[in-house]
């Protein structure tokens, strides 16, 4: 069965990440990195209002494979 590949896009108002399921080779770094914000389990599971933008800034720069990235919004 084929994986359908999706992108999405949460944001906090200051900061929005983008996860691109293509890339993702489900490392968990996020996860264990700001578990606040990349939540599994629920829905959605990225929740960046739950954190700052620095916080943010230094979980997604931890993502081995890039499926997850940041945009400034100001």
């Amino acid at each position: 069965m084929e994986q359908k590949h999706v992108q999405r896009d949460y944001s906090n108002g200051e900061i929005t990440i983008h996860w691109d399921s293509a890339k993702c080779i489900h490392s968990a770094n996020c996860v264990r990195n700001l578990a606040q914000v990349f939540r599994p389990r629920e829905h959605p599971w990225i929740q960046p209002e739950n954190a700052t933008a620095a916080e943010i800034r230094d979980a997604v720069s931890k993502c081995p494979s890039g499926a997850i990235s940041i945009r400034e919004d100001a």
